[in-house]
């Protein structure tokens, strides 16, 4: 009779242990294996958009500019200020900013009269801070 009652809690304990693996499996997949898949597609529609002017990062952390795609045979070639170097499209790591469109012109206007009411300003502290020390001289004396 003990006997029985011991082949019958084997028989359950192995659906249970059965059960457990099971969800034990569904977890994994949905912890680790999932989040990777997204970011493979995530990683092939980044690359898919990829077009000349684009700043990117490679894998071995050297940034550059897109200067012409290859598909056939899956190159990239970057301009890293002057130096044109080819890398297979798999060692694109990130976009970090798209080509620029007719948005630059406007940025750079702006940029130039920023820059042109700076030096202005500075003159004018530069000025206020020389009698200043002046001053500081002269009672020191």
């Amino acid at each position: 009779m003990l006997g029985n009652l011991a082949i019958g809690a084997a028989a359950g304990g192995g659906y249970s242990r059965l059960l457990i693996l099971v969800v034990f499996l569904g977890l994994m997949y949905f912890l680790m294996l999932r989040p990777q898949q997204k970011q493979q597609k995530k990683h092939k529609d980044m690359m898919s958009q990829l077009k000349k002017g684009d700043h990117v990062i490679t894998i071995s952390r050297l940034h550059g500019v897109i200067d012409e795609i290859n598909q056939a045979d899956q190159t990239v070639t970057l301009d890293c200020d002057g130096i044109y170097l080819v890398f297979d499209l798999r060692a694109i790591a990130q976009v970090t900013s798209q080509a620029p469109q007719a948005v630059t012109a406007p940025v750079s206007a702006d940029t130039t009269s920023a820059s042109a009411d700076t030096p202005a300003e500075n003159t004018d502290e530069s000025a206020s801070d020389e009698p200043a020390e002046k001053t500081d001289d002269e009672s020191a004396k």
